[in-house]
């Protein structure tokens, strides 16, 4: 982590500094007079000389976000520092407050209101919040401080009135535990997340008293370690247990409401769910009739806490203008009737927070009024530092001079290892780098930090000066602000995976053919229960499937949105059907073995390893990379490294970082003297690649251009002629640049970004070149898993399938137009400082749009883009919108792709209707780029008016909101469309009868066959037939251990699927740590699986009870020597021609099991099998 606390040290013992924190000490109120840049560094100083909590507001959402997460760089650690944030709503805004946002407000509260007996943060906590999240109404502390609780190991509590006590916390009972908030019970285990810790916690009892406790990672459902305590704060502000209290204030206005429709906005439903007592998406509107007396976040502090003012003036006219706003928005929704009369102000108004303030230790950060009494204290002490522009050749003599007047100069830039380089050159003292500074640097010193930060400084000193130089200062451009504590990731547990089968889905069973799902159904025979998963086939035909052929079954996805028709039991057409299938799938894998080979054998290119500059480059990435991303760029560095071209799919979700891949791909290319083309769908898209690839790669000798439209006829002739003479490394462009006056000498790699949005002619130009040069296709299409395992050995694909660490999922909505939610939006939006996209796909309504949207929301400043602009007029507007000079983006589809303004994180789509579900997931895609939490709003005419299609397609969006839920939506996208041309069009006929995901299964285990290995990992062969199995024992999971259905149907699947004996033991520890003691049903369903793998390996058919005995039916036994198998087995077992048989006494269970792995040895040897 980067670390700059050392220079803090250096501002604390001057006297300027010391004299503004005695007034403070002294409870007078400073105007400090600090540069915007310095604030947070100055914020760090005074936070580690206070001794209580110091709380900083800013006027701006956008500016409170920035300083919390500067401050650990200067504090040294990000342990102690909280962003009290603001709810995603406005005020009297009707809608969830956020998760985010709920965590984040708790934590801070739970950090300055910490249970009596335990001091949860080593130092006083620092508390960064703005305007709105200062006004926001809380509740009391003493509710809070109430409902906290600690829980230790050897304390006693009933499971009923703990779990009852957490429901009025606001805790929500879930059938697994996630997410914050959440809470589930199993027998006598209790796994809860609270909001103020990091991972989930699992309770187990023993009778009433808790036996232990311990953390568990979210996403695979396992134990972690044990803790000796756990604190449980409430999980909302608005406590669900104290809501039926406040009713009575509300049932006269709930009672005089129309009833809600499907169309309109009604709040009457939230009368029965506040009575309920339980917590539920708006309860935080009803937050001021829960609490009358209003508390806000200074409540909260201790009396000498430091509240630290960015700037009063600009304060005090943000919250007049948020408290007209709100005063416009009561009186509307009054008038409407979505509102009481009598509704209490849910915030403080300025008078009540200047009250509050009064009698607190404070001091405004901001420059002093010339006509205030008071004057800047520390005005004079920071200043802005010189700017460059990229000028290297005058920064470096500037800071040379500098340190030799015996100034301390830091440089802090994410080219540290770059700029050194070049001094070096320059120069013979040798200079280090580092990523600390955690001791004041000496006068006279020079020090390359690597990290980024906003803006720079000089601090004057006495005795000379500091000077801190960044990327702002250096190039001209400034770098996304760090990342701190990263938010709980959103985690998917381990069956979710699985979570794909619903009731009245479409299903194929590997050995019967299409069907259809209907759901589970347990059943007793001969006296033992079992539960199996029920498929309804053509007539009246039923097939109850046991759990452990689960992983026989598979979702049918067709060619095309047509229902399939199903098979009938007991008929040879499925054998039949699945034959000629096969046989397909065997002749195209031979067809792409055959080009893959073609392409090995092609003379190409072999890139040098990388060089100092690579890893230069790509350590100056500003984000932390993910482990697909770093797989990613590893396994195309191996590609261009090898002596044949590269032809390598980079698959993976909307803004997951594909283009950074490319980016060091480009980088590697140019560095061995070779020319980079990179190939766009759209003019846009090319000047974005443009302006990242070249702020990138500002620090070297590299030359970047774009040829597209936005270029003249004159700038194009200039870079045609250029790029022939090899002038320029990296061109970016769109189909322009493979027309024939474009030459390229030495082009050595192509990066095509979404080929498949290019038409017939340009892909046909494509397979010519992918045997002549190294070839990166980027794609955000995903690619189904098992049509990647099917191309897996044919086709280099690299799948980028994680979230940067940082992203939260877009919050969506999806609804009938409604101008006053429009307007909700985009008043939230410039309320933090940011930006708005809208699209409407219609060029000649575009402006009627632009009019209304003056109308419902004059206050921001809109501008229109679309591709019918002249070239010019739509490259000023993307600049312009870029650059922060306008607020909202009105445009049609051209912002689909490649458009990525961090600073945009709100998205309204008009007639989302007219698009479909992977142009609808893209244009979401354009939004929360960043750690700020994004909305998407995808409006449509009422519902009468829509089709089918549109209505699936709307719900789809709605449904699948979470980070890289790009696979779910392409695959409801296939079943809403069909599979398209994911494969030729020679497969559609066998997809439609055996479905996509069977088909692909049988292409990947014809390219093993075919290639003569078999894959670490992969699935059992198809041609497997199933094993019969029918044991004496009891084999399910009990509904009264796992109570939710879907998450008994997603474990069956998951077990059902297991592949391995050590597969078997891993599963029966996770179901031992997750639901407790196993009862006999469950050991008897692992038993089974355990079973059925070992006859697998064995060559079993079958393995039934009949009459006291256990028959292994094993069809080669009639071709080998019996006896001697006899003899080898012993004991009791018999061999026959058809089975080896064994009676069913005493430990039959363990001797069955060595039998199979008896045969399973002999059969790998090849003994008999």
């Amino acid at each position: 982590m980067l670390n700059l606390s050392g220079l803090v040290d250096s501002l604390r013992g001057l006297p300027a500094f010391r004299a503004a924190f005695h007034a403070m000490e002294r409870r007078e109120v400073p105007a400090l007079g600090v540069i915007r840049s310095a604030r947070p560094f100055v914020v760090a100083a005074l936070a580690n000389e206070w001794r209580s909590p110091v709380i900083v507001v800013t006027a701006r959402i956008d500016r409170a976000y920035n300083l919390s997460e500067q401050l650990p760089v200067w504090r040294g650690a990000a342990e102690g520092i909280y962003r009290f944030s603001e709810p995603a709503p406005l005020f009297y805004e009707r809608a969830p407050w956020g998760e985010t946002a709920i965590r984040a407000r708790l934590e801070a509260l739970s950090a300055l209101m910490p249970p009596e007996d335990i001091d949860l943060t080593p130092l006083p906590p620092v508390i960064v919040t703005s305007a709105r999240g200062l006004m926001q109404r809380t509740l009391p502390v003493s509710v809070f401080r109430q409902r906290s609780m600690v829980l230790r190991p050897g304390a006693r509590h009933s499971i009923e009135a703990l779990v009852g006590r957490w429901v009025a916390m606001g805790y929500e009972a879930t059938s697994m535990v996630i997410e914050p908030g959440t809470f589930s019970r199993r027998g006598g285990i209790l796994d809860i997340f609270p909001m103020a810790h990091d991972q989930p916690a699992r309770i187990e009892f023993f009778d009433d008293e808790i036996d232990s406790l311990r953390t568990f990672a979210a996403d695979s459902q396992r134990s972690t370690g044990k803790i000796a305590r756990l604190v449980v704060t409430p999980a909302r502000e608005a406590m669900p247990g104290d809501a039926p209290a406040a009713v009575g204030a509300l049932r006269a206005w709930f009672d005089g409401l129309p009833d809600p429709s499907a169309e309109a906005i009604n709040p009457k439903g939230d009368l029965p769910l506040l009575e309920s007592g339980a917590a539920f998406p708006f309860i935080e509107h009803y937050l001021p009739y829960l609490y009358r007396n209003p508390v806000s976040l200074l409540d909260y502090a201790p009396d000498d806490s430091l509240i630290l003012i960015e700037d009063g003036a600009e304060l005090h006219e943000t919250i007049a203008e948020i408290e007209a706003a709100a005063g416009s928005s009561r009186a509307e929704k009054i008038k409407a009737g979505a509102l009481a009369v009598d509704h209490p102000l849910p915030y403080l108004t300025w008078d009540q927070i200047s009250e509050a303030l009064r009698d607190r230790p404070h001091a405004y950060l901001h420059a002093a009024d010339d006509t205030a009494e008071e004057t800047g204290v520390m005005r004079g002490l920071l200043a802005p530092e010189l700017r460059f522009g990229g000028q290297l050749k005058h920064f470096l003599p500037h800071i040379r001079k500098q340190r030799d007047a015996g100034d301390t100069v830091v440089v802090l830039t994410n080219q540290a290892a770059r700029l050194s380089e070049i001094w070096h050159e320059q120069e013979t003292e040798f200079l280090s780098r580092t990523d600390a500074v955690a001791e004041p640097p000496p006068p006279k010193s020079l020090t390359f930090v690597d990290g980024m930060i906003g803006e720079g400084w000089r601090l004057r000193t006495g005795s000379g000066e500091t000077h801190l130089f960044t990327d702002t200062e250096i190039f001209g451009w400034s770098r996304p602000e760090p990342r701190r504590r990263r938010p709980a990731k959103r985690s998917r547990a381990p069956e979710l995976a699985y979570a794909d089968l619903r009731e009245g889905d479409f299903v194929v069973h590997v050995d019967y053919g299409v069907g259809r799902f209907a759901g589970m159904r347990k059943r007793t025979i001969e006296s033992l229960q079992r539960e199996y998963l029920v498929i309804e086939y053509g007539g009246t035909d039923t097939l109850f499937v046991p759990i452990h052929q689960a992983d026989r079954l598979t979702r049918y996805v067709g060619p095309d949105d047509k229902p399939p028709t199903l098979n009938k039991l007991g008929q040879a057409d499925w054998s039949r059907i699945r034959g000629k299938a096969k046989q397909a799938a065997e002749n195209e894998a031979k067809e792409l073995l055959d080009l893959y080979a073609r392409r090995e054998a092609a003379p190409g290119h072999a890139f040098n390893p990388d060089t100092p500059w690579q890893h230069e480059l790509e350590a100056s990435f500003p984000f932390i990379e993910t482990e697909d991303q770093l797989r990613a760029v590893r396994e195309v560095k191996q590609d261009m490294e090898t002596a044949h071209p590269m032809d390598r799919l980079i698959c993976g979700d909307v803004g997951f970082g594909k283009t950074e891949v490319a980016l060091r791909a480009a980088f590697k290319a140019v560095n061995d003297g070779k020319q980079v083309a990179i190939l766009v769908p759209t003019t846009i898209l090319a000047q974005q690649h443009y302006l990242t690839f070249s702020r990138r790669l500002a620090a070297f000798p590299i030359r970047v251009e774009v040829l597209s439209r936005f270029r003249t006829k004159e700038e194009q002739s200039r870079i045609l002629t250029q790029l022939a003479a090899r002038e320029i490394d990296i061109i970016i462009g769109t189909h322009r640049l493979i027309q024939e006056d474009v030459a390229i000498p030495d082009v050595g790699l192509m990066i095509i970004d979404e080929e498949q949005r290019f038409g017939v002619k340009h892909k046909e130009h494509f397979k010519k070149l992918r045997t002549a040069v190294d070839i990166l296709t980027l794609t955000a299409t995903p690619i189904p898993r098992t049509l990647y395992m099917g191309l897996t050995g044919v086709r280099d694909i690299s799948m980028i399938q994680t979230p940067p660490e940082d992203r939260l999922p877009v919050v969506t909505h999806v609804g009938v137009f409604d101008e006053t939610l429009v307007r909700q939006a985009v008043l939230r939006e410039l309320e933090r400082g940011g930006q708005i996209f809208v699209v409407h796909n219609r060029v000649q309504t575009i402006e009627h749009l632009r009019e209304r949207l003056e109308q419902i929301v004059p206050e921001a400043r809109i501008i229109v883009g679309h591709g019918q602009m002249d070239e010019r007029v739509l490259a000023s507007v993307m600049t312009a919108f870029g650059n922060g000079e306008y607020d909202v983006l009105l445009a049609t589809s051209i912002i689909e792709s490649g458009l990525d303004i961090p600073n945009a994180n709100t998205l309204v789509v008009d007639r989302a209707d007219w698009f479909g579900l992977a142009q609808l997931y893209q244009l979401r895609g354009r939004v929360g780029r960043s750690a700020q939490q994004a909305y998407a709003y995808f409006f449509h005419p009422a519902h009468n008016r829509l089709t089918e299609e549109a209505r699936a397609r709307l719900e789809t969006l709605s449904e699948y909101t979470e980070l890289g839920s790009g696979y779910q939506i392409a695959m409801r996208d296939l079943e809403l469309r069909g599979s398209g041309d994911i494969l030729s069009t020679r497969q559609t006929g066998h997809v439609a009868t055996v479905g996509l995901h069977l088909y692909t299964q049988m292409l990947a285990e014809a390219v093993r066959r075919l290639r003569g290995r078999a894959d670490a990992g992969a699935a059992p062969s198809l041609s497997d037939s199933s094993v019969l199995i029918d044991l004496p024992i009891t084999a399910y999971l009990p509904a009264d251990t796992i109570p939710d259905m879907a998450q008994r149907l997603q474990l069956y699947r998951r077990i059902g699927g297991l592949t391995g004996a050590h597969h078997v033991d891993e599963m029966r520890e996770e179901l031992i740590d997750r639901f407790g003691a196993m009862p006999p049903a469950v050991e008897g369903l692992l038993y089974q699986i355990a079973v059925k793998l070992l006859a697998q390996s064995a060559g079993a058919t079958a393995i039934l009870h009949r009459s006291g005995v256990i028959e292994i039916k094993l069809p080669y036994l009639v071709e080998i020597d019996r006896t001697r198998l006899n003899n080898l087995l012993g004991g009791d077992t018999r061999v026959t021609r058809t089975a080896v048989e064994l009676p069913t006494d005493d430990g039959w269970r363990d001797r069955l099991l060595a039998i199979l792995r008896l045969l399973s040895r002999r059969a790998a040897e090849g003994i008999g099998a």
